[in-house]
């Protein structure tokens, strides 16, 4: 298993409190999260990971804490590219601002023991069939050619066919009722699209799982490892939306970078099966003589990538055009959306970073707009909001 009972059973515990803490004094009581919130509380959880690392480096040993700190980054970055999708669910669900935290926990703990099984079951695999990390590092090598090739498209449609599945199976409405999972509606007890958003985001970080956990395990064969740093990897991701939220379309390489990564380790993982080799066709049986890649070596290269590809998004033309048309279509979007927030306070926010935005078109190249098509409706939806806008200043006698 990798570790004593009592780590394992310290471990557990601490992963439990901080889950519980999570509910009970930030998302049980429904509210918008502040930036300076989302910041705090995201460098408190990235230092309780950290400082774990070094408690696995000081008893389990250096190789373990390589291991350990090589896995929690690998993790990370891939948990990033994890809220991207987070934010087309919240988006396309129309998830009201002040209940996406619950939304975003739940789906989170969700995955959690999703990938707990999955890590358990895997371990067993590879011990039992060790021609499996063939397959996990040929998986690996196919995934990061997908995502070179995967063009980033939205889809607008899961709302309405996740709801509809929904009413299938269990009395549901289309309406929120603030965070609520179940309302009353016509005298029934309803299930509200918050609990469908809750499921849609657990099932779709499973599906990330299939990446993610063969891609730990390239890196060690330590369970303890492997549970831990993918668990502390997914603490944490909530408040790190929140915190992320206006930068994520600007991470336009980002997906180059975490290619490189799952690429890199599906070598790694293929060379250590051709060491580990017991497959009759492949040398008679016999291991391969091959060089295996060091921990230490994979923890600088996941390092070198993540901070080459994430600072050549922050400081690139592309980068900052798609962030700005990004956000200006996320707040209009957000701001049209009547369900989405009814705080005075955070509607004025929306409509100032409307205008902010807005300013920075002019700096924009034409060929970040996209097509003709694309250009008209960014421009209906700007005259939507602004429409919308005067209807509010009007009945609120607000004026900017």
């Amino acid at each position: 298993m990798g570790a004593t009972p009592l780590a394992w059973s310290l471990s557990v515990g601490l992963i439990v409190a901080l889950l519980l803490f999570d509910y009970f004094f930030h998302v049980r009581k429904e509210h918008i999260p502040t930036i300076r919130e989302s910041a705090i509380w995201s460098s408190l959880y990235v230092g309780v990971a950290v400082l774990f690392g070094f408690a696995v480096w000081i008893f389990g040993g250096t190789d373990m804490g390589i291991e350990y700190f090589a896995g929690y980054l690998t993790e990370k970055a891939l948990s990033v590219d994890n809220l991207f999708v987070f934010l087309l669910l919240l988006t396309s669900f129309k998830v009201p601002k002040a209940g996406q935290q619950k939304a975003l926990l739940f789906g989170i703990v969700f995955s959690i023991i999703a990938r707990t099984a999955f890590i358990f079951v895997g371990a067993a695999l590879l011990n039992q069939f060790s021609a499996l990390f063939y397959v996990f590092g040929l998986f690996l090598i196919v995934t990061a050619g997908r995502l070179l090739a995967e063009d980033d498209e939205d889809d607008d449609e899961v709302d309405n066919v996740m709801v509809r599945f929904a009413k299938k199976v269990i009395p549901a409405t289309d309406h929120y009722d603030h965070d609520k999972l179940f309302t009353v509606e016509n005298g029934k007890r309803v299930m509200t699209p918050m609990m469908i958003v809750m499921v849609a985001i657990g099932g779709t970080d499973i599906m990330f799982a299939l990446d993610s956990i063969p891609a730990i395990f390239g890196l060690t064969q330590n369970v303890f490892i492997v549970f831990t740093a993918t668990t502390f990897s997914l603490l944490g991701l909530r408040q790190l939306y929140f915190l992320l939220e206006g930068l994520l379309d600007r991470l336009v390489y980002l997906k180059y970078g975490l290619a490189a990564i799952l690429g890199f380790i599906g070598v790694k993982l293929v060379l250590h099966a051709l060491h580990e080799n017991n497959l009759p066709f492949i040398n008679g049986g016999e291991h391969v003589d091959v060089v295996e890649v060091p921990t230490l070596l994979s923890l600088g290269v996941i390092v070198v990538v993540l901070v080459v590809t994430i600072v050549a998004s922050l400081v690139s033309p592309a980068g900052k055009a798609l962030t700005v048309l990004g956000n200006l279509k996320r707040y209009s979007r957000e701001y049209l959306n009547k369900d989405f927030t009814d705080d005075p306070v955070e509607r004025a926010r929306l409509w100032s970073k409307i205008l902010e935005n807005e300013d920075k078109l002019g700096t924009i190249d034409r060929k970040y707009f996209g097509s003709e098509g694309d250009v008209w409706e960014l421009e209906q939806l700007l005259r939507r909001v602004w429409d919308e806008q005067g209807r509010y200043e009007k009945a609120t006698d607000y004026t900017r």
